[in-house]
């Protein structure tokens, strides 16, 4: 289970593969992807669209895994965004990312899509934070999604289920421009490996006063 994958070659690492491939990409010391237009991954709520056309280079797996990354980015058009993708399917699935907003501030969000209906959590990050690390930790059914400015103090996001889950799972890399493309984003590696993420007590037998 343990792969450290830098895209040093100019074709994709074996099993990688490409959901929705971009026009634009560049592989060498990392996977650099230059987005298209009206790109996008949701499902549903509140907007009441349905998207998913966003750029993924995924891998499958089985069983639990902890999957990280390093990406640094340059927005060019409100929304755009990219980071970590856990899929099962078009109505289920996991993103992590920094998406584009006016103003100030950008998001730092995750979206947890179950039976075809999204959520979004977010907090506030400077705008000018042009570079982020994402790790996703599986057991079973259940995520640890976080996040980390310099890839050594990492800070949760949330534990998120997914109801339905396939025996095989896609992970990997996401990128999407909802309003227009042109936005480029550099993967530095991904890494993978068994699952760390363990409860630190049976809550049975946590003494609540």
């Amino acid at each position: 289970m343990n792969r450290h994958e830098q895209f040093l070659a100019t074709t994709l690492p074996a099993g990688f593969y490409w959901f929705n491939e971009p026009a634009n990409y560049r592989l060498d010391h990392g996977l650099e992807i230059f987005t298209d237009d009206k790109t996008d991954f949701w499902q549903n709520t509140h907007y009441g669209f349905r998207y998913d056309n966003g750029h993924c280079c995924l891998v499958k797996t089985q069983g639990d895994f902890s999957f990280r990354t390093r990406v640094s980015f340059q927005y060019e058009a409100l929304y755009d965004q990219c980071g970590l993708m856990v899929r099962a399917d078009a109505e289920n699935w996991i993103k992590v990312s920094v998406e584009q907003e006016e103003g100030q501030n950008n998001r730092l969000g995750s979206v947890v899509t179950n039976l075809g209906y999204s959520d979004w959590a977010t907090q506030d990050i400077p705008s000018s934070q042009q570079e982020m690390w994402y790790q996703v930790r599986r057991r079973g059914s259940d995520f640890l999604i976080e996040s980390s400015f310099d890839g050594r103090t990492w800070r949760q996001m949330r534990i998120a289920h997914l109801h339905q889950i396939p025996d095989e799972l896609k992970i990997g890399l996401y990128a999407c421009s909802p309003i227009s493309g042109g936005f480029r984003c550099h993967f530095r590696f991904v890494d993978m490996a068994e699952n760390d993420w363990y409860y630190e007590a049976n809550p049975s037998e946590i003494d609540i006063k």
